[in-house]
């Protein structure tokens, strides 16, 4: 049974989740006035402009968010995250004074890896302040909702913004609306991070997140899955306005009109999955969900093929797209959060996040490039066939059975990480500590056999292959 619990009952939820609308109707409202700054002084390159500002976003959000992620245990975390809005919100005021297109570049770059910064540590949070996961879980679907409000409300207002203002004042609030969710998550209870057992530099405590995450199976599962997902989402943002203005011969309304049919798929998705991932799971909905859009993007290049220019038929598929990607990408935050030692979720959220748009980066440049190079449904049928490739990886890597608690073994060793004298692994005499306060020295784990919910982290270094494998 769904659960009743509403994640708006927590008012750090309330202030996070208005915090993150604020800032995406910003950021949405920069995306239209960047385009504009593009044909302002790139003229008919701006087209190659925007697309040098998309693999500049994906690089910064490579690079920067494992170092954010794997270091975020020792930062002062809300006034990391206010930070990272004050910096955003003065490089985004900095983009109406730009008079050439290499101040664009290096401005874009600097605020994407303030996002990749803030995006990984912020998402760490919230499972957090919402510990039932059915709560979490519906915190998840309504932050999906606010993506795609986004991606139909932000054009629409900013078209109605440019009657009265130019241009160059959408830089402005954007840089109004970050300064806005300052203020909200300076006024937002934050827990503390968790204790880490993690030690070493900048080096290991970065790469510590994606070994750790490629070491899960059910996250290679998940980054499969993520990798399909691109795979389509790429197909819809960059060859939309070609097949609806050059195949099907529409106008720009049209164009709108499908990208609507493709955010309303997802909203309806976001909306059924609290009730939906109680009944199949979340490897069964996520895998369900990707099959779907594979099939409407395989379809897709069969109408192509076929030479009818179905508007509803493609209207249709849209719609099932984006439903299709939502079902299959919004659950990732359960696995991510279930698979991580609390001390280590920034780590684990920071590579979800570098690792899924590295999947981005690539769909972009082959679905893009096929798009523009060949016949359109070319595209159509590459999106899919790499959708179910990626979907068959993801039934391989993701076991069927995925159990939480795991039967291993660990051989005795010396370490030295934070603990206390209330479990057997750390019982030992010394004076340099009560047995119930948290202290670090180096110690001594004699070899042991147990039971518990595994995780990859210093004392678990590898998955067990078997009931039992020592790790």
């Amino acid at each position: 049974m769904t659960s009743r619990i509403s994640p708006f009952s927590q008012p750090a939820f309330r202030h996070l989740f208005a915090a993150q609308i604020t800032s995406l109707i910003g950021t949405g409202l920069t995306t239209v006035a960047l385009s504009l700054l593009a044909y302002d002084l790139a003229g008919d390159d701006a087209g190659r402009v925007l697309g040098s500002i998309l693999v500049l976003k994906m690089v910064a959000y490579l690079v920067i968010a494992p170092i954010a992620g794997g270091m975020a245990h020792v930062l002062p975390r809300r006034y990391w995250l206010v930070g990272l809005d004050i910096l955003r919100a003065v490089i985004v005021l900095c983009l109406p004074f730009v008079d050439q297109v290499w101040q664009i570049f290096v401005l874009v770059f600097v605020v994407n890896a303030a996002s990749a910064a803030f995006t990984p540590v912020f998402q760490a949070i919230i499972p957090e302040i919402l510990p039932d996961e059915k709560a979490y879980t519906k915190g998840l679907s309504y932050a999906r909702l606010a993506y795609d409000l986004e991606n139909l409300a932000s054009p629409a207002l900013a078209a109605a913004l440019l009657v009265i203002w130019s241009f160059d004042s959408l830089f402005m609030a954007n840089s109004l609306t970050f300064a806005i969710s300052a203020l909200l998550i300076m006024t937002t209870h934050i827990p503390q991070a968790a204790a880490t057992d993690r030690t070493g530099g900048i080096y290991a405590n970065t790469i510590f997140g994606i070994t750790a995450y490629l070491k899960t199976p059910r996250l290679r599962g998940l980054l499969a899955v993520y990798f399909a997902v691109s795979s389509i989402g790429a197909m819809i943002i960059v060859n939309t306005v070609v097949l609806t203005r050059g195949a099907l011969g529409g106008s720009e309304i049209l164009t709108t009109g499908f990208l609507a049919c493709a955010g309303g798929g997802s909203m309806m998705a976001a909306f059924l999955i609290p009730s939906l991932i109680e009944r199949l799971g979340e490897r069964g909905l996520m895998l369900s969900g990707i099959v779907g859009a594979a099939i409407a993007m395989l379809l897709g290049g069969a109408l192509m093929i076929a030479g009818g220019a179905y508007v509803i038929a493609f209207a249709v598929l849209w719609g099932i797209a984006g439903a299709g990607t939502t079902f299959a990408q919004t659950p990732g935050g359960r696995l991510v959060q279930r698979s991580a030692a609390d001390g280590d979720r920034s780590a684990f959220f920071a590579a979800n996040f570098a690792l899924s748009h590295g999947g981005w980066l690539f769909a972009y440049g082959i679905i893009g490039w096929l798009g523009s190079l060949t016949d359109l449904s070319v595209a159509f049928l590459a999106s899919g066939g790499l959708a179910f490739s990626a979907t068959i990886a993801a039934i391989l890597l993701w076991p069927k059975e995925d159990r939480l608690e795991i039967r291993h073994s660990h051989p005795g060793f010396w370490h030295e990480h934070p603990h206390d004298h209330n479990d057997p692994h750390h019982v030992h005499v010394h004076d340099a500590a009560a047995d119930g306060e948290k202290h670090r020295h180096r110690h001594y784990h004699p070899p042991v056999t147990h039971k518990h919910r595994f995780v990859i982290d210093s004392h678990h270094t590898r998955w067990p292959m078997e009931s039992g494998d020592r790790v």
